[in-house]
């Protein structure tokens, strides 16, 4: 029997929208207990500051994954030039509101929200361990590099951390088991940089230039998706990888919130 040859390989694509959606409905099957068992369902309170479309399109896409899920949406619209005090105020008396279990500030904020908590729920759902393994993390943002870092320490990966001035970075990548791509470069991790069957989670959302598209553009990850595919074990695909996931695991943070409170 002829063997395989490396050309032949290809990894295990991670569907974040099909994870995604799976959480949706568990989250649903347990508001559904909550509001059974204890009369309550958890709330979502998402404060919009400005009139920005992309901000007014995201809280909307917000307001509808809450009502597919039962968890009641708060809104709260505050023009452009309200005062930091004005809005610390608000976001105070929603904090007091015994209905709110969430409170999301849209200021706008990066839509990166919930992405680090998204990389390691995509990790586990697919069944990958992260305990004892290499992990690095492309990125040092704030945002996203550094919290998945350290949400990946707390899971006692070993966590090496590359970024722009790092004279080498390839080396790390290839010796590492686990690859959280979040530096805004497109497609500069190459294949070759990836070890052999690693789980690569591709968090960068880059426009390119495509003129074959309508848009005139494409949307492409931190990594080169197709030499990739190659090499590594499983890989999350741009878009439709980590970018579902962060309205699902704002859902879940809310849907936690309201259970301390409801479950006592």
């Amino acid at each position: 029997m002829a063997s395989s040859s490396p050309s032949d390989h290809k990894a295990t694509i991670i569907d974040g929208k099909a994870i995604a959606q799976t959480i949706r409905s568990e989250i649903a099957a347990e508001v559904r207990h909550l509001s059974e068992q204890y009369g309550k369902v958890p709330g979502l309170a998402v404060v919009i500051v400005g009139t920005r479309k992309d901000s007014q399109s995201y809280v909307s896409m917000k307001r509808k994954a809450c009502a597919e899920v039962g968890i009641k949406s708060f809104d709260l619209d505050l023009p452009e030039d309200v005062s930091q005090s004005d809005l610390i105020c608000k976001v105070h008396e929603l904090n007091a509101n015994p209905d709110v279990h969430g409170i999301l500030v849209q200021l706008p904020l990066p839509k990166h929200i919930n992405e680090e908590k998204g990389c390691l729920e995509l990790l586990s759902r697919s069944g990958i361990s992260v305990k004892g393994k290499n992990a690095v993390v492309v990125g040092r943002s704030n945002i996203v590099g550094l919290p998945v870092a350290l949400l990946l320490l707390k899971a006692d990966a070993t966590v090496t951390i590359v970024h722009s001035r790092s004279s080498e970075p390839e080396k790390a990548i290839r010796e590492a088991d686990i690859v959280i791509a979040a530096a805004g470069q497109p497609m500069m991790i190459k294949g070759s940089w990836i070890k052999p069957g690693a789980a690569v989670i591709d968090v960068g959302t880059n426009a390119v230039d495509d003129r074959s598209r309508k848009s005139g553009y494409r949307l492409v990850g931190d990594v080169d998706f197709h030499e990739a595919c190659k090499v590594a074990g499983w890989i999350t695909p741009v878009p439709g990888g980590v970018g579902p996931m962060t309205v699902a695991m704002l859902l879940k943070n809310t849907l936690e919130g309201a259970k301390r409170i409801i479950v006592q």
